[in-house]
């Protein structure tokens, strides 16, 4: 899996960048950090911050939903 995104269930940015995934056709893995303790030490390895969304697209760490990012992350 090349994306993954690291969510919690009441993150609006985090539904946005799924919606936006799904419309695009981008295939994703979600791990719900607010039920998987493992996810959420491993978001806070890569990313340094506790908040969601975090984006994991090709080892390229992506903090908050931002598509200019997503999209030349993905071009890799």
């Amino acid at each position: 899996m090349a994306v993954s995104i690291y969510t919690t269930p009441s993150c609006s940015f985090c539904v946005k960048a799924k919606q936006w995934m799904r419309e695009n056709r981008i295939t994703f893995k979600e791990h719900d950090v607010s039920r998987d303790q493992r996810k959420a030490d491993e978001m806070v390895r890569k990313s340094g911050q506790m908040g969601v969304p975090v984006l994991d697209v090709h080892g390229k760490v992506i903090v908050g939903f931002d598509r200019d990012k997503i999209e030349r992350a993905l071009k890799r």
